[in-house]
């Protein structure tokens, strides 16, 4: 008999809090929208990682406490803000928070990562997450291990856990079959089991993954070794050739540069005269080109800044100071965008896209001024955390901003737009928006006032599962029932609104 390893009872100690996972993801993840049910998942998994922590004895990094609060956070925001494409970065950034969470449980340094290793613990992180669970099983836990004299306890559980895993789906098949060929003994089931071979299916399999992806990254952060960076070798070569491309894209961001001053003095006539559009069509055209070209800027400069590292100190400045010009230019792009998007939403709206896209750009704005002040300066080190950093800071800066409420305040103050109010795409935005929809009804023509008035009684009617709730949305349900019967009267008789 093998006496149990410390591995073994750890694998065995993060196998429990994978299944407690699965139980926990499939009781309350199932649930749609999220909101409170993402915010107590997420307590459950970081207090079960504190936990494995505490009982394993391991000493995390330095960043460890301040990731896990974040991630904390980040699950907290489900429970405020109620906008779909807002809910979606929330949880791209909850996800990297634990990713970084326990690589820092390895005792890696996040501060001082390099962009690569932040991919580099993004990807790892994934695969360990998905795959994890097969090498906690088949490699981690040693099942011949006894916890003592006799017989050996685990190797009951194991063959138990066996049985029922042959067990459960042969059951279920002949259930159904049975189930199919005889109604009264299909009645016995629902009566006694309540039996209902989809729902097992479903509950089965979302217990599984939630359980996989539970171990997986506890796993990786309690047990698996980190993954080195790649090295970039740097391969000595001259400066010239970057320079002189440098130059010529230099020369390519004046020439746009001088055109769009052009316009910027010569106005809507100027563009109607050269181009042949509107001066609305002209701010419509050329955002998200504009906004790619920007983003595309960054990585360029940071190859650059690693190509030319082994030139002589004349050649970087070189080097340096044509990067300047080129930020320089850049921001006279970056405002040329940000102007066609004002001009964009004057005339046609505010919608979400818009907004998101603006958002990107203002984080852009900030992410060439931290490069300017950190890699220009020769601190290359500082520059992936900081950027980091800002990324975070623009999400709780949109979260400030309530984007659906903001949405439907700058559509309504839109005296001279080519397209006016759209009523129904207001009323599909999400709970953020009723207050001000309500606020702004009296405003509103008979036919918007019906859209809205429509939309907003099917939509927050109904009553939600505890799972989902959401401030916002217990406020959107609340303000609608307070208002039913004045919605009610809004439309004519048989028209949008049912009885």
């Amino acid at each position: 008999m093998t006496a149990v390893t410390g591995r073994t009872r750890i694998g065995l100690e993060i196998a429990a809090a994978g299944l407690a996972g699965g139980l926990v993801g499939d009781t309350l993840l199932r649930a749609m929208p999220w909101g409170l049910n993402v915010a107590v998942g997420t307590t459950a998994l970081l207090a079960a990682g504190a936990l494995l922590i505490r009982r394993s004895r391991i000493t995390p990094g330095p960043d460890a406490a301040w990731l896990a609060v974040t991630a904390l956070l980040l699950g907290v925001a489900f429970v405020r803000r109620d906008a779909a494409p807002l809910a979606q970065f929330d949880m791209l950034a909850l996800i990297a928070a634990l990713a970084f969470a326990a690589a820092s449980v390895q005792g890696e340094r996040i501060m001082q990562w390099s962009l690569v290793d932040y991919v580099r613990a993004g990807v790892t992180a994934t695969a360990a997450s998905i795959g994890g669970v097969l090498l906690l099983i088949t490699r981690d836990i040693d099942w011949r291990a006894t916890p003592g004299e006799g017989k050996s306890r685990l190797r009951q559980a194991r063959a138990a856990l066996a049985g029922v895993l042959i067990a459960v789906p042969l059951l279920a098949i002949f259930a159904a079959l049975f189930a199919s060929a005889d109604r009264v003994f299909a009645n016995v089931l629902e009566n006694i089991f309540d039996f209902d071979a989809v729902r097992i299916v479903q509950h089965t399999f979302f217990i599984c993954f939630w359980g996989a992806l539970t171990a997986g990254l506890l796993r990786w952060g309690l047990i698996a070794r980190p993954i080195a960076a790649p090295k970039m070798e740097y391969i000595p070569t001259s400066p010239t050739p970057f320079a002189v491309a440098l130059g010529l894209l230099d020369a390519l961001f004046l020439l746009f540069v001088v055109v769009q001053l052009r316009y910027f003095f010569g106005g809507a006539t100027l563009v109607e005269q050269t181009g042949g559009l509107t001066y609305a069509e002209y701010a419509r055209s050329g955002f998200f080109e504009l906004a790619t070209a920007s983003a595309l800027v960054l990585p360029v400069l940071l190859a650059l800044d690693h190509l030319t590292r082994g030139g002589t100190p004349p050649q970087i400045r070189t080097v340096r100071q044509l990067t300047g010009l080129l930020l320089v230019l850049l921001a006279f792009v970056m405002a040329s965008a940000l102007e066609r998007m004002r001009l964009y939403v004057d005339a046609y709206g505010l919608s979400a896209t818009r907004l998101y896209a603006t958002a990107f750009m203002v984080f852009l704005v900030g992410v060439f001024v931290w490069f300017a002040w950190t890699v220009l300066r020769g601190n290359r080190a500082r520059f992936a955390f900081g950027a980091l950093m800002q990324g975070l800071a623009v999400l709780a800066g949109l979260h400030v901003l309530n984007p659906d409420a903001f949405i439907v305040r700058t559509n309504l103050h839109r005296p001279d737009a080519v397209v006016p109010f759209d009523a129904a795409y207001a009323a599909s935005l999400g709970a953020d928006a009723v207050p001000a929809l309500l606020d702004a009804m009296p405003r509103l023509d008979q036919n918007d006032r019906c859209e809205v008035a429509s939309r907003l009684l099917r939509r927050w009617s109904a009553p939600a599962d505890w799972r989902t709730w959401n401030w916002s949305r217990a406020k959107a349900h609340r303000l609608v029932s307070e208002r039913a019967a004045d919605l009610h009267a809004t439309c004519p008789a048989g028209k949008g609104v049912a009885p």
